[in-house]
C-alpha cells in the first residue's frame, strides 16, 4: 500500500492567487508595510484564513523579522516569575510576535546556552528575567538583539531595565513588624557569590535595605541575616538555622515568597506557629501568599507590572536601536496578611 502524499505547505503565491494580488502585496500586508489599502489588507487577510496560510519563521526572519521573543526564566518552580510573564504577554496580546520560554537555571552557563540559542534563531527580542549572567555578557547579548533585563539593578547604554525598589521594599517589611513590637527580626538572604555582580542582584538590596531599616529604627544590636538560596529548600535551611540560634529572633523577613514557604515548613516540623509564635513575612506577593491557609504577609512588587514595562520597553527598542536605554523603578506596596501579629507578652 502507498503511503498518503503529505499535502502541500500553502505558500505566499497560492495566497496572492486566491486574493488575485501580487506577492509583493502579500509581502506587505505580512510586514505590516506601507503602502497597502485598507480594502487590499482585508483581502489579503480573508485569503489567509481561507487557506489557512502559516508563513515561515526562517522566511520572515529574512525580510527582517521572525515576530518572535524570547523569554528566560531563571526558575519556573518560582511562582513570582509567571506574574512576570503574564505581564509581558499581556502585553503583546495584541501584536503578531509569540513568546518563547527558555530556562535559564540560575546558572551563567545554562544562560549563555539558552540566550545563544534564542539569538542563533533569530528572535527580534529578548528579555531576560533575574538574569545571573555578567555585566559584559548582558552587553554582549544586547549589542545582538535588542534586550530588556528585568530584576537587575544595573544600567547600561546598551539594554533597559525594569526593577522594583527593592530597598524600599526591605524596609516596609522591617518598619512594619517593628511596630508590631518585634525587635528580633532575622533575615534570610540569597547568598551571592559573584563580587561583579553583586551591587546589582536584588537580594542584594533586599538585605542592604533590611540592615538600613534595621539601623534606622535603633535596632542594629539586633541585627540577624542567614544567607542560604531563594528556593523553598534555602527557607528550610535558614529557618533550621534561625531556631537553633540560643535566642531565636522573634520575625522573620524572608528574601522571598518560596523563601517564606521553607520557613513555615521548618516551623511546622518544630512546632512553631506562625505568627502566635514567629511572624513570618515574605517579598513577591505570589498567588499562594494570598491562599487562604496561608495568608503570608508580603511585599507586592508589581510583577504583572514589570512584564508589561519589560515588554513595551522591547518593542520601542525593536522598534529603534538607537534610542537611549531606559530605566523603569517600580514603587512596592505591602500586603499584611495573617503570618504577622504584635509580639505577645
Amino acid at each position: 500500500m502507498e503511503s498518503p502524499v503529505p499535502p502541500r505547505r500553502v505558500t505566499i503565491v497560492d495566497v496572492a492567487r486566491h486574493a488575485r494580488v501580487s506577492t509583493t502585496t502579500v509581502s506587505k500586508v505580512l510586514r505590516n508595510a506601507y503602502g497597502a489599502s485598507p480594502e487590499m489588507r482585508a483581502k489579503v487577510r480573508r485569503a489567509i484564513d481561507e487557506l489557512g496560510y502559516r508563513p515561515l519563521a526562517a522566511a520572515r526572519g529574512l525580510r527582517g523579522r521572525t515576530y518572535t521573543i524570547g523569554v528566560m526564566l531563571p526558575d519556573i518552580r518560582n511562582p513570582f516569575f509567571p506574574e512576570i510573564l503574564d505581564g509581558i504577554t499581556g502585553r503583546l496580546a495584541d501584536t503578531d510576535y509569540q513568546v518563547f520560554l527558555g530556562p535559564g537555571c540560575n546558572g551563567e552557563k545554562e544562560e549563555e546556552h539558552v540566550t545563544d540559542a534564542m539569538i542563533d534563531r533569530g528572535m527580534d527580542g529578548i528579555v531576560l528575567v533575574a538574569a545571573v549572567s555578567s555585566r559584559a555578557r548582558l552587553e554582549h547579548i544586547a549589542s545582538l538583539v535588542p534586550t530588556v533585563v528585568v530584576g537587575r539593578h544595573g544600567r547600561s547604554p546598551l539594554y533597559d531595565t525594569v526593577a522594583d525598589d527593592d530597598t524600599a521594599g526591605a524596609a516596609l517589611v522591617v518598619r512594619h513588624l517593628a511596630e508590631l513590637g518585634h525587635r528580633r527580626i532575622a533575615h534570610i538572604e540569597h547568598r551571592e557569590t559573584d563580587p561583579t555582580r553583586i551591587e546589582e542582584m536584588p537580594n542584594t538590596q533586599r538585605a542592604k535595605g533590611y540592615r538600613h531599616a534595621m539601623h534606622a529604627l535603633g535596632l542594629a544590636d539586633e541585627i540577624d541575616v542567614v544567607s542560604t538560596s531563594y528556593t523553598q529548600q534555602g527557607g528550610l535551611q535558614g529557618a533550621r538555622e534561625l531556631l537553633a540560634r540560643p535566642r531565636r529572633p522573634t520575625a522573620v523577613f524572608a528574601g522571598a515568597d518560596i523563601v517564606a514557604m521553607g520557613v513555615l515548613d521548618a516551623f511546622a516540623e518544630a512546632g512553631i506557629r506562625a505568627p502566635e509564635d514567629v511572624s513570618v513575612a515574605g517579598y513577591d506577593n505570589t498567588s499562594f501568599a494570598a491562599f487562604g491557609p496561608i495568608s503570608l504577609t508580603s511585599v507586592d512588587q508589581g510583577g504583572h507590572e514589570m512584564g508589561r514595562n519589560a515588554a513595551r520597553l522591547l518593542l520601542e527598542r525593536i522598534a529603534d536601536r538607537t534610542k537611549p536605554s531606559v530605566q523603569v523603578r517600580l514603587s512596592p506596596t505591602l500586603v499584611p496578611r495573617r503570618t504577622t501579629a504584635p509580639l505577645r507578652g
